[in-house]
């Protein structure tokens, strides 16, 4: 259908003009920022000599710093943690401090915490054995953090007191700016288990070889962090918000069966003590190979696992400018390694997992990590540490600096599906790409889920596109969120990380989507990736806040993102832009030669109807009367006179030659009329396709709705005659309603299934069958009887 199917006569600025309209009437719904291009000063915090307007860190920045010692031994045979760690505070800020925070995460499975004590009822409509089986358990499980000691250097003890899941220590002195306090603590607590009590860390037993698999992470009582931006960040840990640490150095030592393999964060100091020959010279070729080498090979693994050493061996590790640590420990560990140059330096890439990973973890792991450090380094800065690492057991996917958490395995048999490979490659991407988001870049993720989890999926999505075409990313791309982006159970992304709802579409797939469409539609990938760059350097290894973020990703590209960020991190609305109407407008010539054709064409068919078409066949009275006809019978009322060839003489005669060149023009002019229905404003792509078959791709930016964020009007002028209209046909924008993105209104087919309706049994049915089963049994059984009886006298 051609949009210029209907004409009228309209007289525009002093122009005659015809105009075609066909109108598609569409509702207005749904509320709206008042003015979304409003700068956010007003939202965002006053800029400080600490952060400066720009985003960058100001000439006042600062942070705190605390370095650990800890020495920790890991009970197998009691699932039981011991550790005593020495930290040094170092109190780099310019206020005096009268007491410290620490973290006791542990806390957190105690029967009474404020996690278990204010979690909602299940439905039990349908409740699992696993989730009947965690629920008991959450009341008997003796949880939680034993300190036997709290103490300076000393070893004078010192006052504190426990506060849920923080510790707070009162300082025997202020410590002023740039003194530093060391602090003495023992303690130790009981490791839970994993698929009982869920979480970040626990241990994973295995039945049939009765072993362990332990995964542990938020295990010593940490320095909270003390910052510009909240002062003390000791907000309780309920579960979902995570962590918010200081950077600094750790030197721990591990006591494990002397039959583990241990994988952490850092660089094993002693390989000599806990390795064997053979796997010291597998690490050394490790280091230069093509390809990931067992260190620990499968076979090795197995035969560890029906060891039961009752000797020990403590593994050293070293780690540099870290904000936490975490390890993991089993005899059943096979372990990989591959050396990754990057740089001057080898990065090296490895691989902890039981047999029960295999084969896929040996195909893929220690390679999604490689691919994520080179995928990551571009986007951001080289991956600065000298290990990474993914390790296998019972936690689906947790990260930390140098080492993380991931849980697909295959089946028993050894297969797996298509969700189980790709889910592995996603999840080692998505957890290996934490050490830039928030390892590095050292956002506060117990007030801000958002912050590491939206930009490290983002970046997780990019990895993916690159490791294959057509890779099967969950989320990133615009389409994927439609369907939250139009639900009605949700709250801004810009919300405190325990109060999400839809937590992984919120604080993952929006955020993430969000920046994508940044990269791909509104600043373009070359100037986003810029941008995103200057943020990610700006802030590795310092503490940035949302507005760092927003305020650098303005400054770094030179373009006014405010209304992007306000629409998109501060409300609910969605995507949903409608061509309501199009109107065409062309020139009127005033030549009567051209007009009045057009005139009497136009009125012909507006006279066309279902009467007028019924009566022709109808005797016509004057037709038995033709002395009743007169003049009028035959009148032309666009006849072309004499009359009207001299007015139109005289028309031109007053005319310049320029506006006569503009009256002999023959563009088009199509008047769009265009209405947000979602509330969010959005750049307007726009398709078009021209009855010659050519097509263009117009891209109206965002800020036409400035003046109007509900319904513009936007001209199209065009020397070609338009077929058809289509507003983002690439799907860039999630728009949540495609049925009103297109000109003339497009049918959108959808497929729905049959079914059978099953016949039910009444129970009368039921018992009549229950009795004939019953009889066939008894003659069966009496048939068997029988026969048995002539085989023994025979």
């Amino acid at each position: 259908m051609c949009l210029s199917s209907v004409v009228r006569i309209l007289l525009v600025s002093g122009v005659f003009l015809m105009s075609g309209a066909i109108s598609k009437p569409q509702d207005l719904t749904g509320s709206y920022i008042e003015d979304p291009f409003r700068q956010m000063e007003e939202i965002l915090p006053t800029p400080t000599a600490t952060r400066t307007a720009s985003g960058a860190p100001g000439p006042g920045y600062w942070q705190q710093r605390a370095d650990y010692k800890i020495e920790v031994e890991l009970d197998d045979e009691k699932q039981r943690i011991l550790g005593s760690e020495r930290i040094r505070y170092q109190n780099l800020s310019p206020h005096t401090l009268t007491y410290l925070w620490l973290q006791l995460e542990p806390n957190l499975f105690q029967p009474n915490s404020d996690a278990t004590l204010s979690e909602t009822s299940p439905s039990f409509e349908s409740l699992s054995f696993s989730a009947v089986r965690r629920l008991l358990a959450q009341k008997t499980f003796e949880g939680g953090v034993k300190l036997t000691k709290v103490g300076e250097s000393q070893g004078n003890e010192l006052n504190y007191r426990v506060v849920k899941t923080m510790l707070r220590v009162d300082l025997p002195q202020p410590l002023a700016p740039e003194q530093k306090f060391d602090l003495h603590i023992d303690w130790n607590y009981q490791i839970p288990d994993q698929s009982l009590m869920g979480g970040r860390s626990g241990y994973e037993y295995f039945e049939e070889d009765k072993n362990y698999l332990y995964e542990i992470a938020q295990w010593f009582p940490r320095m909270a962090a003390y910052s510009d931006a909240t002062g003390w960040q000791h907000k309780q840990f309920l579960g979902r918000g995570e962590f918010t640490l200081e950077l600094g150095n750790y030197e721990v030592a591990i006591t494990v069966p002397s039959d583990h393999i241990v994988a952490a964060t850092g660089v094993l100091k002693n390989p000599t003590e806990v390795l064997s020959n053979e796997q010291q010279d597998r690490f050394t070729q490790a280091k230069t190979a093509e390809k990931p080498v067992f260190i620990v090979t499968p076979e090795e693994a197995k035969k560890n696992e029906a060891s039961r050493s009752k000797q020990k061996k403590t593994w050293k590790f070293s780690a540099k400018n870290v904000r936490d640590f975490a390890f993991a420990s089993s005899r059943k560990f096979i372990w990989d390694a591959q050396g990754h140059p990057l740089d001057d330096r080898t990065v090296m890439a490895m691989s902890f997992y039981p047999n029960e990973g295999e084969p896929l973890w040996s195909q893929y792991s220690t390679r999604s990590i490689i691919h994520t450090i080179n995928v990551y380094s571009k986007f951001t800065f080289d991956y600065p540490y000298p290990v990474a690492i993914s390790v296998n057991g019972p936690v689906y996917g947790m990260e930390y600096p140098m080492i993380c958490f991931n849980g697909p395995r295959p089946e028993d048999d050894g297969t797996y599906s298509k969700r189980t490979k790709y889910g592995l490659i996603s999840v080692i991407i998505h957890e290996v790409g934490h050490n830039w988001f928030p390892m590095i870049v050292n956002s506060d993720e117990r007030q801000w889920t958002w912050m590491d989890e939206g930009l490290n999926t983002f970046l997780q999505y990019l990895a993916e596109q690159e490791w294959e075409e057509d890779y099967p990313s969950w989320r990133g791309e615009p389409e994927n969120i439609v369907t939250y982006m139009r639900s009605s159970d949700q709250v801004p992304i810009m919300t405190n990380s325990e109060s999400i709802l839809q937590f992984g579409n919120n604080a993952y797939g929006k955020p993430a989507t969000g920046l994508n469409i940044l990269r791909e539609t509104i600043l373009g990938r070359e100037l986003f990736d810029l941008a995103f760059k200057e943020y990610a350097n700006r802030w590795k290894f310092k503490r940035p806040m949302p507005a760092d973020l927003f305020r650098t990703m303005e400054d770094a590209s030179g373009i006014d993102l405010d209304w992007f960020w306000r629409g998109w991190f501060y409300t609910t609305f969605h995507t949903d832009i409608a061509i309501e109407k199009v109107e065409l407008y062309q020139i009127n010539t005033k030549d009567p030669e051209i007009e009045n054709p057009k005139k009497k064409e136009r009125e012909e068919e507006t006279k066309q109807n279902i009467s007028k078409e019924r009566n022709q066949e109808l005797p016509k009275f004057i037709e038995q009367y033709p002395e009743l006809r007169d003049f009028y019978n035959e009148f032309d009322e666009y006849a072309v006179t004499d009359a009207d060839r001299e007015a139109y003489q005289k028309f031109l005669k007053g005319l310049e030659e320029k506006e006569k060149a503009v009256l002999e023009r023959t563009e088009n002019f199509y008047v769009l009329h265009l209405k947000n229905l979602g509330g969010l404003v959005m750049p307007i792509l726009l398709q078009i396709e021209y009855e010659d078959d050519t097509e263009e791709m117009i891209r109206i930016p965002a800020e036409i709705w400035v003046r109007n964020p509900k319904s513009i009007k936007k001209l199209l002028i065009t020397d070609k005659a338009v077929r058809q209209l289509e507003i983002d046909p690439k799907r860039e924008t999630a728009d949540t309603d495609r049925s009103n993105n297109y000109y003339p209104p497009r049918i959108v087919p959808t497929r729905f299934e049959l079914f059978k309706r099953k016949t039910q049994k009444n129970e009368m049915q039921k018992a009549k069958e229950a009795e004939e089963k019953a009889n066939k049994k008894k003659q069966e059984t009496a048939s068997t009887e029988k026969e048995e009886k002539a085989e023994a006298e025979e």
